[in-house]
């Protein structure tokens, strides 16, 4: 049977070494075999678990009860994710800053980033922002505070060999969503260099970089869309992201047709 890395099971499963640490260290979820230095090696069963561990947590499932159910003991509480919210909410209720920053930490270990800004930061953040003026406040603490965590991973990042790329904003949109894109991708091994604040009419010719993500939200205008079919013609690695991606497909049928 083939035996893997840490790294390399990372890759594979798309995980964050220090989120596979995590799982082993504090929660029994594997039992790797040491190479004679002493590193971590995992087999195919090992995926195959890691495999099993996301799809739980990926339902919503709390990590300290992923392990009763690896051993089928026990069937899976709902709401694990809302648990993980309330946790941070009450924190930031409480104004324990500190106690935020160190489930940011802790949460940011235990899950994969996707899963925990999908599942709990973005909630929470609609949460706040759907309130009053009390929450808003609540809302930039933790907007400050999630800056903080994506700066620690983007250095982490940089400590090890990834491709490079801009991360920006065109137009109005919620800045704070370049942050919490900027975790992703860190995870991802990306080596990111982001614009902190939105730009109207990005320059972007003259960028050495391997590529160029570019948050949109709502309908691109049509002089955006011939920017971006420019920027494209000119071979200029553009992805756009946020909500344009889906209003801007939706509208290519129409496009073709003539409408």
């Amino acid at each position: 049977m083939s035996l893997y890395s840490i790294g390399e099971v990372a890759r594979i499963c798309g995980i964050n070494p220090v989120t596979l640490r995590a799982w082993q260290r504090r929660y029994g979820l594997l039992k790797p075999q040491r190479s004679e230095g002493g590193h971590r090696l995992f087999d195919d069963n090992d995926i195959d678990t890691i495999r099993t561990i996301l799809s739980w947590i990926n339902r919503g499932v709390p990590v300290g009860q992923v392990r009763a159910l690896l051993e089928g003991s026990v069937a899976p509480l709902p709401s694990g994710w809302s648990h993980s919210e309330q946790r941070l909410l009450t924190a930031l209720q409480e104004s324990s800053m500190h106690k935020v920053r160190q489930l940011l930490a802790e949460l940011g270990r235990e899950y994969p980033a996707m899963a925990f800004i999908n599942n709990v930061i973005r909630p929470l953040r609609n949460r706040l922002g759907s309130g009053g003026p009390s929450l808003n406040l609540l809302r930039h603490l933790l907007d400050g505070m999630l800056i903080e965590h994506a700066v620690m991973c983007m250095n982490a990042a940089r400590k090890k060999p990834g491709v490079r790329v801009l991360l920006m904003g065109w137009g109005e949109m919620d800045s704070t969503e370049l942050w919490l894109e900027a975790i992703i991708r860190s995870e991802e091994g990306v080596q990111i260099d982001l614009l902190p604040q939105p730009v109207d009419e990005p320059y972007l010719e003259n960028l050495n970089v391997h590529q160029i993500l570019m948050w949109s939200e709502g309908r691109l205008t049509r002089v955006q869309k011939n920017k971006l079919a420019q920027w494209h013609a000119q071979g200029i690695p553009v992805q756009l992201l946020g909500s344009s991606v889906l209003l801007n497909e939706a509208e290519e049928p129409h496009d073709t047709q003539g409408h």
